[in-house]
Order: C-alpha cells, then sequence, then structure tokens
C-alpha cells in the first residue's frame, strides 16, 4: 500500500484532468474516466495543451510530453478503472461520492486506496459506507492542480496511517509540498480561506462597494485574485456548494451563512468562466 504506482482519476473536469496530467507527468500509468465522452476528449485536448507549454517554456523534452501522454487511458467503461490509487473528483455530493466509492471498491482489491479531492465534505462520512474505510483517505488538490503548489492530506476516523503516509509520499513525487489535516469542516485551507468570499459578498450584500471594487482593492492589497474573479474560476456553484456544506458541518453558525447573491448566481446557471458568465462576462 506504500508503493503507488499507477493512478486513476474519476471526473475529467478542471480538477480531475490537471491532477491526471500531474499523474502521468511523473511516470504513472494514469486512467482518467468519465460518463461524459466529450469531457473527456476536452480533458485529453486540455492535458496534452498543458504539457505543451511545459514544452515551450523548456520545462519538459517533447520526448517525455510524448511518453507522458502514452501513459494516459481515457475512458468511458467503470471496469477499466482500477489502480493502486483512485482519486475522484466529481460533484461535492456525499450521496454521489458514496455511491461511486462502492463502485470502485467492488471492482478493486481492499488494498486500493480510494481518496477524495473533496474540499468540505467530511472524510470520516465519506467513508462510513466504504468496504475497508481504513482506505479512505482525503486528497484535496488546488486548482490549478498542475501549478498549485499545495495537497491537503486529510485522515478521517477510520484512515489507516500507512493509507495517509502513502499519499502523502505520492504528493511530494508529483512535485507538492503536502500537509496533513484532521478531518474538521473545511479542514485547512478552506476554513481560513471560506471569510475572504463570505465577508466579500457580505459587502456587496449591504451596497457597500461594489464585486468589480471589492476585487480590485483586495487585488491592490497583494492578492492574485481578487474573490469575484476566483469564484468565476473556480465555480460559482462549486463555491457555493463547499460554503452550504461548511455552514451545515459548524451547525448553521451565521459566519459561515451563504450568500443570496451567490444563491442568485447559481439559480440563474452563472456558474463563471466555465458557463460564460459568473459575477463577470466571459
Amino acid at each position: 500500500m506504500n508503493d503507488i504506482q499507477t493512478l486513476a482519476v474519476v471526473g475529467a473536469g478542471t480538477m480531475g484532468l490537471g491532477i491526471a496530467q500531474l499523474g502521468i507527468q511523473h511516470g504513472l500509468p494514469t486512467v482518467l474516466f468519465d460518463l461524459n465522452p466529450a469531457a473527456l476528449e476536452k480533458a485529453q485536448a486540455a492535458i496534452a495543451a498543458g504539457l505543451g507549454k511545459l514544452v515551450e517554456k523548456s520545462k519538459l523534452s517533447a520526448d517525455a510530453r510524448d511518453a507522458a501522454l502514452a501513459r494516459l487511458t481515457i475512458t468511458t467503461d467503470m471496469s477499466v478503472v482500477q489502480a493502486d490509487l483512485i482519486v475522484e473528483a466529481v460533484v461535492e455530493r456525499l450521496d454521489v461520492k458514496h455511491q461511486l466509492f462502492g463502485e470502485l471498491a467492488a471492482i478493486n482489491g481492499p488494498q486500493t486506496i480510494l481518496a477524495s479531492n473533496t474540499s468540505s465534505l467530511p472524510i470520516t462520512q465519506l467513508a462510513a459506507k466504504v468496504p475497508n474505510p481504513e482506505r479512505v483517505v482525503g486528497m484535496h488538490f488546488f486548482n490549478p492542480a498542475p501549478l498549485m503548489p499545495l495537497v491537503e492530506v486529510i485522515s478521517g476516523v477510520a484512515t489507516a496511517p500507512e493509507v495517509a503516509d502513502a499519499v502523502e509520499t505520492l504528493a511530494k513525487r508529483l512535485g507538492k509540498t503536502p500537509v496533513r489535516a484532521a478531518d474538521a469542516p473545511g479542514f485547512i485551507v478552506n476554513r481560513v480561506a471560506r471569510h475572504y468570499y463570505v465577508e466579500s459578498l457580505k459587502v456587496v450584500e449591504e451596497n457597500v462597494a461594489s464585486f468589480q471594487v471589492v476585487d480590485e482593492l483586495l487585488e491592490a492589497s497583494g492578492f492574485k485574485m481578487g474573490p469575484f474573479r476566483l469564484m468565476d474560476l473556480i465555480g460559482v456553484d462549486t463555491n457555493f456548494s463547499v460554503t452550504s456544506a461548511m455552514f451545515a458541518s459548524f451547525h448553521q453558525d451565521a459566519k459561515f451563512r451563504p450568500s443570496r447573491i451567490q444563491q442568485q448566481k447559481v439559480d440563474a446557471g452563472h456558474h463563471g468562466r466555465k458557463t460564460g458568465q459568473g459575477f463577470y462576462k466571459y
């Protein structure tokens, strides 16, 4: 279990394809699964483009790029999703992840590590309905996964220490800086960062300033991206679901209250860059 040599990623969205790119770039034969063939084709093109940029910047040779791409298998067939480590990067819903982990457990041996890229759902709850819950762990990458150095490694109550150790070791192999976290709502980063979004939304709700002004002020203060530009990049819907999950996890503590403005954006389908409109138009 300590020697992860093969990787599978479930979910070919922005996070999933980024994790798959990291895997093949660092020598791991990687399976990328999604139910949507169009999403897989788009992901494959994005991975090739991402590696191509590294070649242009002389950070990767053309031969190394070709070898990496040869390590990638894309599939819509769940039976192919077998590996030493499987990372799920699907929608932030506990029921969906439970069903997925159940299916993966049925086609993989008990030594396969099942990791979640969740940013807010409790790992203990995720593992509770999975056979051999000791092999379930959180492996939370940050967007964009190929560039952002941090990875949170989260142990649930049942997670075996050697499983968390193996995932931490792999994160280092992928060129990341892993940090260990206990299974608390939002873990470390999202708990700290939540108020970057929540308080910014309150400022707009209370007509103190527009979202453009808030972005400009925070970027002028040294943040690389203002909260509204960042929500558009992450996905307004994803960000809202994380806030909602943390609000519930903290038993409706008012400081985590989701914003009505954000709720309206989600209801309107304005999910950010991926839909062409969020707080800004693209």
